[in-house]
């Protein structure tokens, strides 16, 4: 009889602790670069508002944490924080994607203004340059000759003497640097590609449940069109309509 009954607690506890487990958190504990009025540090932009949008209504508040991308995704690698901003699909080993992206990264290239219009059928004869952590050799056709840097520093004058022959980022990035040069005139952007944003999630049971929670608050979302007006209040294209979808995956 001892035995049984001791049986039978062992049960309940850990049918107990299995429901617990199943829960999702309170908060989620994203890290994410500082990127001009998408991410920054003090909360504001289209990124932040995207993500409170899909988790707070639910009660799960997200927790902000600013750094650099390479080492966002480590801390998720670690399980350190629970999601990471601004990944690329399937780019870090360690880290979970979910099926829904929540936002299309613009690609553009930065040249000298008389330099040829690069394209991603002749990108592979010239000298290419981006930060570091980005990876756009594994999602640009044709690249062949790249260097990475670890800051946005000294691009300007790298294209202008003659050390690379484009620089490539995301568009709002590109802009940036270009708004730093004295005279505009000596450069030209040159669109690339559109690629889609996700978050990284943790490789673990609190990183799984909420990548299966936010999923299924992104698919209600885009159905439901609730994500437009964030995006027509910070002046960018809106990712979900079906002229708009990426072209690359």
């Amino acid at each position: 009889m001892a035995v049984s009954r001791a049986l039978l607690i062992l049960l309940v506890l850990l049918s107990c602790s299995g429901a617990r487990a199943g829960e999702l958190p309170q908060q989620v504990r994203i890290a994410s670069e500082e990127w001009s009025q998408y991410t920054e540090a003090d909360g504001q932009g289209l990124a932040w508002d995207i993500l409170r949008q899909v988790f707070e209504p639910q009660g799960i508040k997200v927790e902000r944490s600013s750094m650099p991308y390479t080492r966002s995704v480590g801390l998720v690698q670690r399980g350190e924080v629970d999601a990471q901003v601004g990944a690329y699909r399937d780019e870090s080993v360690g880290v979970l994607y979910p099926h829904w992206n929540y936002d299309t990264d613009h690609i553009y290239a930065l040249g000298l203004a008389d330099s040829p219009e690069l394209t991603l059928v002749n990108i592979g004869n010239y000298r290419l340059v981006w930060v570091r952590g980005y990876q756009y050799q594994e999602y640009l056709p044709n690249v062949r000759r790249y260097n990475e840097i670890r800051r946005r520093v000294g691009i300007l004058p790298m294209l202008l003497h003659g050390r690379a022959d484009y620089y490539i980022d995301a568009q709002t990035e590109i802009d940036y640097v270009l708004g730093e040069a004295s005279n505009p005139s000596q450069f030209k952007r040159s669109h690339l590609a559109e690629l889609p944003l996700y978050l990284g999630f943790a490789d673990n049971p609190r990183g799984r449940a909420l990548l299966a929670f936010y999923d299924r608050r992104m698919e209600q979302l885009v159905k439901e069109g609730s994500l437009r007006a964030i995006f027509q209040r910070w002046q960018q294209p809106y990712p979900f309509d079906a002229s708009s979808q990426p072209a690359l995956r």
